[in-house]
């Protein structure tokens, strides 16, 4: 087994341990967090399967090899966009919960339904 092997594996349970947390817990910032775990697995994963076997991440001023700039702009940009999300994500919750008075979403949709 080859380390790439080994690091794809354990960055695709972290973006399973995230999904598992969005599907499953009912506490709304458990799932923002479980939500961020899961953008950053699949960021990392991205960066994993981009890398080139052999030739260095930034290239020097005398040397042949460079790296690609589109995978990087698409993760910095991947960042930015998670980033944001997450925090509107925060807002929004912390406005639901001074709605509800409440951050578990069975008794928010319960609510949810009565109002």
């Amino acid at each position: 087994m080859s380390v790439s092997f080994l690091l794809r594996m354990l960055l695709l349970a972290v973006v399973l341990f995230g999904l598992w947390g969005v599907l499953f817990r009912r506490n709304l910032l458990f799932k923002v967090l479980a939500m961020d775990i899961m953008n950053t697995g699949v960021v990392s994963l991205y960066v994993l399967s981009a890398r080139r076997g052999g030739v260095a991440p930034v290239a020097g001023p005398g040397s042949g090899a460079f790296a690609d700039p589109l995978p990087q702009a698409v993760i910095v940009t991947a960042i930015v966009i998670g980033f944001s999300i997450l925090a509107l994500l925060i807002v929004y919750v912390m406005d639901l919960s001074r709605h509800f008075h409440t951050l578990d979403a069975d008794r928010i949709e319960e609510r949810w339904r009565r109002d």
